[in-house]
């Protein structure tokens, strides 16, 4: 059994191979994610404490597990069609508890479910969600920053993501979302709950305290730098005391966990702390004895994963449908009384991401009035390439994301639809966003929305064909931003409308 085995195995690296390399390359390239190394590591180191409970547990096949298998060989065609990762890694990890089944039976699978379960805090989230959380946490954490800062008397002014403490103004970027702590927290937190020799509710409500501790902390970590600022100036705002200060953080997280744990002792039966943490004894069960090579649910596997294998090699290589449409190049440089001085990416932008073609413009009219226009199509979206979400670019760019809210948008056809409105600040300059997605004849502000209709037409259409469309306009000294929003609405009463023949439907 053990040759079938590795042989499935060597199968499912090579079918899933997609997906693993962007899930490593998501590890090497995001901090959030950098402990993402470990965790294989960890469910292996599990699996070997397990070993005398694998040997018993090993028995008759489950050919329900070659059901899971099929069904994750679909999920894993629908990750490669759309280009969502996240399906092809979660379809990985099914295949793998389906081979588990197929190997020894239920048995096998429940001694070695928590070291797979252990394996989804690997799997990193979207983009377009993680982009989501991170300027949430920030507002949030900004908020209670504040907070403790005039708890201590301290006088200070929050601004969106801006802490204005009169000789500074403290920024809260992406980096100190609290995202770097959250997620290698949850992993901590889930580990330790299952060391605990603890009531359940209170494993799981250990798991679940991570989230309000990293908030908390996080909070905690602003303020601190507030008061440092305060009282000893702006360099200790920046540099390696910054990141020393996130690692006492982090290491005060730990030590809350700790603590949780202490008072549940001191609420129960007081054992000392060390000696509540520990693997629990984990036995086989028995299992019937496995059946011979001809019969074995392995051996039906191995062509299903072999299909599957080259199925992705086929969908990787069909040609989509493409409609015949006019380059961006083409969209007119004068809207009535706007006129526009185009401008280019830089070649390793562009290169980065990915597009087939674009525009991008600055449009100005008489009196001033400013809107940058830009254009990113895309004729695929498979194999990882897809607009980049603006919530992401933003705060790359040195930008704050200070408010992020729907505007539904009336054209001059009746036509109506919603924008997602996103306002902005670096220093003392302020701008207005608006931008969607022009995708196969839909227009989508929601990205899961975008995500959901991108899955069904490469299925259903053959399509994966759309354009990300961003309006940008600076918000001018003592303007109020519903001044903006006119502005950008009455460019687009002329600009969307000629979009038509550059996105086709």
């Amino acid at each position: 059994m053990t040759v079938l085995f590795m042989l499935a195995a060597l199968l499912t690296i090579g079918a899933y191979w997609g997906g693993l390399t962007e899930l490593v390359a998501r590890w090497s390239t995001q901090e959030e994610y950098s402990h993402g190394f470990f965790i294989p590591l960890i469910s292996l180191w599990l699996l070997w404490q397990r070993r005398e409970a694998l040997s018993d547990s090993l028995g008759a096949p489950a050919w329900s597990g070659l059901l899971l298998l099929f069904g994750a060989s679909g999920l894993l065609l629908l990750g490669e069609l759309t280009a969502i990762f996240i399906l092809v890694q979660y379809a990985f990890l099914l295949c793998l508890a389906a081979l588990i089944l197929c190997l020894g039976g239920t048995a096998l699978l429940r001694v070695t479910l928590l070291p797979l379960a252990l394996l989804i805090f690997a799997i990193p989230l979207p983009y377009f969600v993680d982009s989501q959380l991170s300027w949430r946490l920030q507002l949030l954490s900004s908020q209670l920053g504040v907070a403790i800062l005039r708890g201590l008397d301290i006088s200070v002014f929050l601004e969106g993501n801006v802490i204005d403490l009169g000789t500074y103004r403290l920024q809260v970027v992406e980096a100190c979302s609290g995202l770097r702590y959250l997620y290698p927290l949850l992993s901590i937190g889930f580990l330790v709950g299952y060391l605990l020799r603890a009531p359940r509710w209170q494993q799981v409500l250990l798991f679940l305290s991570t989230i309000p501790i990293t908030v908390l902390m996080n909070s905690l970590r602003i303020a601190m730098v507030g008061v440092l600022v305060e009282r000893w100036g702006i360099g200790m705002a920046d540099g390696f005391l910054h990141y020393f200060e996130g690692w006492i953080i982090f290491l005060a997280c730990l030590a809350l966990l700790m603590a949780e744990i202490w008072l549940f002792e001191r609420l129960g039966r007081r054992r000392p702390v060390l000696t509540v943490l520990a693997l629990p004894n984990v036995t086989g069960r028995g299992a019937a004895r496995a059946p011979r090579y001809s019969k074995h649910a392995l051996t039906y596997a191995l062509p299903v994963l072999l299909l599957a294998g080259v199925s992705v090699k086929q969908v990787g290589e069909r040609e989509e449908i493409r409609l015949d449409r006019l380059p961006l190049s083409a969209f007119p440089l004068q809207l009535e009384e706007w006129r526009a001085s185009e401008s280019r990416l830089e070649t390793q932008v562009e290169s980065s991401l990915g597009l087939d073609d674009y525009v991008i413009a600055d449009y100005r009219r008489d009196n001033g009035d400013i809107v940058n226009f830009y254009a990113a199509y895309y004729g695929s979206q498979r194999k990882g390439i897809s607009p980049h979400s603006p919530q992401v670019c933003i705060p790359g760019g040195g930008w704050l994301i200070t408010g992020l809210a729907r505007q539904p948008v009336t054209l001059g056809n009746g036509q109506s639809f919603a924008v997602n409105r996103v306002l902005i600040q670096r220093g003392e300059q302020r701008q207005l966003v608006y931008y969607w997605f022009e995708q196969r004849g839909r227009r989508i502000a929601n990205e899961y929305s975008m995500k959901w209709y991108l899955l069904t037409d490469a299925v259903m259409r053959n399509r994966s064909d759309g354009a990300l469309i961003r309006l940008t306009t600076p918000i001018k000294a003592f303007e109020a931003p519903a001044t903006a929003d006119q502005r950008l609405q009455d460019f687009m009463q002329l600009s969307v409308p000629r979009l038509a023949v550059h996105v086709p439907d």
